[in-house]
């Protein structure tokens, strides 16, 4: 038997779980802890043979087996996680799952031997998705947006960032983060959104750009702060896209409406797009294939959180971000699945997980507090989201019965989650 609670309207109901003979909590760190760095990426805090409780949307209580369990009879469910992990929900601190149809003929052109850069040059890559998304309304991709944010929850994702990008005018940038805002009120995930009307130059303004970028920062950026439909505010400072000065530009003038900035850096090239998000206070700096040293000593002197998309190096063919030696520098990193049409068709957090450990030597410890704790850090909710504290909000999940949380990444593919949590409420549960 399978329990699936689908998205909906969040409602008031007081639900009690326990979940009692977990063999072991992963993440439960009762410190203050919101981010982890170097050497300390590689400590899980866990607790073996426990029990947890949640009431409404928060973790009431956790523990050890042998100091005794409450009252079973105060709970509304009881779940026997016997053989089974417990893991906080994944944080996906970088998506573009607003979007308009799908782009399996670039896929193919891509296998025929035609680069990321030569297919965005053609009408394709993300002005191709946002031609469709011009013509989609804001229903269609409201419905088709709720399907992808349930398919995420039943892998796991409790928490998800939101980009615009694929309107690259007001009324299409506008028109995204309106579904958006609708899909926070219809869902218990938590949801951040972001402005990324700065994700490529529109073809209209390709021999005017400042055009573009004053559209930006005179017409979009204001309109969005006054009525308050973006948490974020993110640039595409790339080869190719926008340059450091431009991003600088739109990321001061988006701080004025109270945006905190994150940046797309250094996917294709060395761009400058680290050091100018290190400038402006980053919250994040994501993608990071081409980071050296130079790049690692500037984010060592900041508060900014480097955050890799290696589902997206792995469908396109590209290097993988030096993870290995940004950890090994003393660095934190967060992992996100980078889930949109073009570049990484996927929001598996867990694949994400298996790619950061083959692909980019990552240990299982270091991707599993990468995608939880560190990613909670970059969508702003360290406090309250990445672990298993009383207090936290009761997003969690259970595995099946595995022998090691290694088995986790160990075994890419496979479908190894049993129990959903989110918000304190049954996503998925197989009896």
């Amino acid at each position: 038997m399978i329990f699936t609670l689908y998205l909906c309207p969040p409602q008031i109901i007081s639900v009690k779980i326990l979940i009692k003979n977990i063999k072991t909590i992963v993440q439960a760190n009762p410190a203050t802890t919101t981010k982890v760095s170097g050497t300390e990426m590689a400590i899980l805090p866990c607790i073996n043979n426990g029990w947890i409780t949640t009431e409404d949307d928060k973790i009431a209580g956790i523990g050890e087996m042998k100091e005794g369990l409450p009252a079973e009879s105060h709970f509304d469910h009881i779940i026997n996680a016997e053989g089974q992990f417990a893991f906080p929900c994944w944080c996906d601190s970088h998506t573009h799952i607003v979007y308009a149809g799908s782009r399996e003929g670039e896929f193919v052109d891509r296998i025929k031997g035609l680069s990321y850069e030569e297919i965005a040059k053609r009408g394709g890559g993300i002005l191709n998705s946002a031609e469709k998304l011009n013509k989609a309304s804001e229903d269609e991709l409201f419905e088709s947006a709720r399907k992808r944010l349930h398919e995420m929850a039943m892998n796991g994702t409790g928490a998800v960032e939101i980009k615009s990008g694929y309107g690259l005018s007001f009324d299409g940038e506008i028109k995204m983060l309106k579904v958006i805002q609708r899909l926070k009120h219809h869902t218990d995930m938590t949801i951040k959104a972001t402005f990324l009307g700065a994700h490529a130059v529109p073809l209209k303004y390709k021999q005017n750009r400042q055009e573009y970028v004053d559209l930006l920062i005179n017409e979009m950026l204001p309109f969005i702060g006054y009525e308050k439909l973006a948490d974020y505010c993110d640039v595409f400072c790339d080869k190719g896209f926008f340059t450091p000065d431009e991003t600088d530009s739109i990321l001061k003038a988006a701080a004025k409406y109270g945006l905190l900035p994150k940046i797309h850096a250094n996917e294709l090239d060395f761009s400058g797009g680290i050091q100018v998000g290190v400038k402006n206070n980053a919250l994040s700096v994501d993608h990071l294939e081409y980071t050296g040293d130079e790049e690692i000593k500037v984010l060592m002197n900041s508060s900014t959180m480097p955050t890799l998309l290696p589902s997206t190096a792995f469908f396109l063919g590209l290097k993988y971000p030096p993870a290995r030696k940004m950890i090994d520098a003393g660095l934190p990193v967060a992992l996100a699945s980078d889930y949109n049409p073009g570049s990484s068709p996927s929001g598996k957090m867990a694949f994400v997980l298996s790619l950061a450990c083959v692909k980019m030597k990552m240990l299982p410890e270091e991707a599993i507090n990468a995608a939880t704790i560190n990613s909670a850090y970059a969508m702003g909710l360290s406090n309250s989201h990445g672990n298993i504290k009383v207090g936290s909000r009761a997003n969690l999940f259970l595995t099946h019965p595995i022998s090691h949380y290694n088995y986790l990444p160990y075994s890419f593919g496979s479908d190894l989650i049993h129990t959903v949590i989110i918000g304190g409420k049954l996503y998925r549960h197989q009896n």
